[in-house]
């Protein structure tokens, strides 16, 4: 369970809420996406690998997730976990890595740190689209730098050395406009 918190952070930059909020009908498996509902009621589908998207389905089913609509997060006992279970994690963390607990490591700081790496490496509108943000509050420029869902899974391959299908469809999305073969 640990593992695939920490996964799912690191992968989707995703906040602890839209963590908490994900149902079944939320992973899309074979796409390699998750359904995110956070801040503000915003929903996006988010990238993920899709070695995470098959265990996200295991561990929901094997646990006890039967309808679209059932939480997939889960303790053993098949109960949803809540954001206590975050806090026991960061806390048995920063037992462990005492420096973690110095840096304040969290989910928040993985969004943090991974919306940076993507920033760094794919530029400032792939990063607003990875963290789902779609304000266009700040200078106007806000308002023409965008990404779509190809481009936020390319970023994501990058990231984690896995191919994923839509970044592949962005390969060839670029290639054709480009006129390169």
């Amino acid at each position: 369970m640990d593992a695939l918190l920490l996964r799912l952070h690191t992968e989707t930059a995703c906040r602890r809420g839209g963590a908490l909020g994900l149902r079944l009908a939320d992973v899309d498996t074979c796409r390699g996406l998750v359904r995110l509902i956070e801040k503000g009621a915003n929903l996006r589908w988010q990238p993920i690998t899709l070695d995470l998207a098959a265990h996200l389905d295991e561990h929901a089913r094997t646990r006890g997730a039967v309808l679209p609509t059932d939480l997939l997060l889960r303790y053993r006992n098949g109960r949803a976990i809540t954001s206590r279970r975050y806090d026991h994690l960061w806390k048995r963390i920063g037992e462990q890595l005492p420096w973690a607990a110095a840096q304040g490591v969290s989910a928040h700081w993985l969004r943090h740190t991974t919306l940076t790496w993507v920033e760094r490496h794919f530029g400032y509108g792939v990063a607003r689209a990875y963290a789902g943000h779609t304000d266009s509050t700040g200078p106007a420029t806000t308002t023409y730098i965008k990404a779509d869902l190809y481009a936020v899974a390319a970023a994501l391959a990058a990231m984690t050395g896995q191919p994923h299908p839509l970044a592949i469809a962005e390969g060839a999305r670029w290639r054709d406009s480009s006129g390169l073969a």
